[in-house]
C-alpha cells in the first residue's frame, strides 16, 4: 500500500511544487480546493516514483478515487502501484479528473484495460483571462451593456479587495443566496463549510478575492487561488440577485485585479444545472476541460466489451459509457467457450405503463459460435428468470433490417412493433441510435392487458 497522508496546511509547498509547474488546469488540483473540501472528500497525498498522487473519497462515500498523477513524463507507468493500493482497500482502481492527454497515456500503455468517460456536468470552463478582463468585441456586447446599466443605476458602487473584516458579510450574503437556491441544499451546505474553512486560513492558502459594495451594502463577492503558474481558479462567486448586473461586474473587475501572469481563468463546472450552464457558456470559454473517469475493468467487463464491439460495431465511447453507468454482472447472462465469452444478454430493470418491465438488451453471439443455439439457451434462461421473479412485462428491440429476428423472438412469446422511449437521468440511449427504429417486441404476463400505442420506460436500477 502507498503511504498517503491527509492534506494539511503545511503540505502546501510540497504539493504546489508539482501542481504549479504543471499544464493541468483542473480546478480539483488547486491546493485550496483540496484543503477547503477536506471534510467532504478526505483528500490525501503521496509521492510515487516522482509523481504527486491525490486520493480521495468519491462524493464523500466509501469509494476511493485517484486524481491524475502530476509529474514529469508519462504518468501511466505508476498505474500498477495505484491499482495495488485500490485492491488493498478491496476496490477497483478509479482515476478521476483525467485530461485528454492523461487519458491517452493510460489508454496507450494499458491497452483495453480501462473504460473512460467524461461527465459533461463536471467539466471545467476555462477562459482567456483577457476576455474576462476586457469583454472585447461584439460577442461580449451584452455583458458590457449589463455593466453599463449597473453603473448607471448604482453610481455609488465600489470595488474592494476581499479582506478578513469582510468575511462575515460574505457569509451573510451567501446565506441569502443559498435560500434562493434551496433545490441544491446538500451541495450548498457543503460549500458553506468549505467557505468557512477557506476564510479561516485565507492568507495561508494563498487566496485572493474582491467584492462590490453599493453604499454600505455588499452586493457581490468572489475569491479563488492559483491552479498553476498561469491559471487562476475562481472558487466562489455570489451576488445579490436583486442588484441586476452584480454578477457581471464582479466577474469583470475581479479578473482585472488579478496579476497579469494569469492568462487563463478556470470558473469550474456547472453541475448539470441548466441556468448555470447557460451563464458559463455566455462568457465564451476557450476550452471546456474534459475530466475523464477511468475505471479498471474486471475480466467479465473486458469480455463483455470485446464481444459487444465485435458483434455490434459500436464506438468504444458508447460501450465504455454502458459499462461505467449501467453494467452489472448480476444482470448479465452469458455462456463461455474456449476460455472466453461466446454469448451474452443483459436484463435491465425499467418501469413502464405495463408495470415492472425487463429490457432484454445487447443479445450477442460471437461469430465463431453462431449456429450453436447459444442465443436460444440464453433466451430460455432469461424468460425463466423473468417469470420466476414476477415481472409484468419484458421487451426487446430486434436489430433494424434483421426481420428473421422477429421470428426468432416470437418463439419466446414476443410480439408487436411498439414505439418505445427509454428515460434515464443521464439521457443514455438504450435504443438503436435512431428513434424511428426503436420498435419493441413485448412479452406480457397478462396478455389481455392493453398495450399503449407508445411505451415509456423509466430506468429502475441502482
Amino acid at each position: 500500500m502507498i503511504e498517503f497522508q491527509p492534506v494539511r496546511l503545511e503540505d502546501r509547498a510540497t504539493i504546489e511544487r508539482f501542481t504549479m509547474s504543471s499544464d493541468i488546469t483542473n480546478c480539483d488540483l488547486s491546493f485550496s480546493n483540496m484543503y477547503c473540501w477536506q471534510e467532504v472528500y478526505h483528500s490525501a497525498w503521496a509521492v510515487v516514483d516522482g509523481f504527486l498522487v491525490i486520493r480521495f473519497q468519491i462524493d464523500g462515500g466509501e469509494r476511493l478515487g485517484y486524481m491524475q498523477p502530476v509529474g514529469e513524463g508519462d504518468c501511466a507507468r505508476i498505474i500498477p502501484a495505484l491499482r495495488e493500493d485500490a485492491h488493498a482497500h478491496g476496490q477497483r482502481l478509479r482515476i478521476v479528473g483525467l485530461t485528454d492527454q492523461g487519458r491517452d497515456m493510460i489508454r496507450n500503455m494499458h491497452i483495453g484495460q480501462f473504460a473512460f468517460e467524461s461527465d459533461r456536468a463536471l467539466e471545467d470552463y476555462v477562459y482567456a483571462a483577457d476576455d474576462l478582463r476586457n469583454l472585447p468585441g461584439r460577442r461580449y456586447q451584452p455583458k458590457r451593456n449589463h455593466i453599463n446599466r449597473f453603473t448607471a443605476e448604482y453610481p455609488d458602487y465600489r470595488y474592494e479587495e476581499l479582506t478578513p473584516d469582510r468575511f462575515q458579510a460574505c457569509m451573510e450574503l451567501e446565506r441569502e443566496w443559498r435560500q434562493v437556491h434551496e433545490g441544491h441544499t446538500s451541495e450548498l451546505c457543503a460549500e458553506q463549510r468549505a467557505m468557512q474553512r477557506g476564510f479561516a486560513h485565507f492568507a495561508e492558502l494563498g487566496m485572493t478575492g474582491g467584492c462590490i459594495y453599493v453604499g454600505d451594502r455588499m452586493v457581490a463577492f468572489t475569491y479563488g487561488s492559483a491552479v498553476n503558474d498561469h491559471t487562476f481558479d475562481t472558487h466562489v462567486e455570489k451576488a445579490d440577485t436583486e442588484y441586476d448586473g452584480a454578477f457581471t461586474i464582479i466577474n469583470c473587475l475581479f479578473a482585472r485585479h488579478l496579476p497579469e501572469r494569469f492568462t487563463l481563468i478556470n470558473r469550474e463546472e456547472d453541475l448539470g444545472i441548466e441556468g448555470l450552464r447557460r451563464a458559463k457558456l455566455s462568457y465564451h470559454p476557450v476550452v471546456i476541460q474534459h475530466k475523464y473517469l477511468a475505471i479498471h475493468l474486471h475480466p467479465d467487463e473486458l469480455e463483455c466489451k470485446r464481444l459487444w464491439t465485435t458483434c455490434f460495431g459500436d464506438e468504444e465511447q458508447f460501450v465504455d459509457s454502458f459499462l461505467i453507468r449501467y453494467y452489472s454482472r448480476r444482470r448479465m447472462l452469458c455462456i463461455e467457450r474456449d476460455g472466453g465469452m461466446a454469448a451474452m444478454l443483459h436484463l435491465l430493470p425499467f418501469e413502464s405503463e405495463l408495470g415492472r418491465t425487463t429490457y432484454i438488451y445487447g443479445v450477442a453471439t460471437a461469430p465463431e459460435h453462431r449456429g450453436e443455439g447459444l442465443a436460444t439457451e440464453l433466451m430460455r434462461e432469461a424468460m425463466r428468470l423473468i417469470e420466476e421473479r414476477g415481472d409484468d412485462a419484458a421487451l426487446l428491440i430486434p436489430s433494424p433490417g434483421e426481420e428473421w429476428l422477429r421470428d426468432f423472438y416470437g418463439r419466446f412469446g414476443f410480439e408487436g412493433r411498439t414505439p418505445v422511449e427509454f428515460v434515464t437521468k443521464d439521457g443514455f440511449d438504450f435504443g438503436t441510435g435512431n428513434a424511428a427504429d426503436d420498435l419493441a417486441m413485448f412479452w406480457q404476463r397478462r396478455p389481455e392487458q392493453q398495450r399503449p400505442e407508445r411505451l415509456r420506460c423509466l430506468w429502475n436500477g441502482k
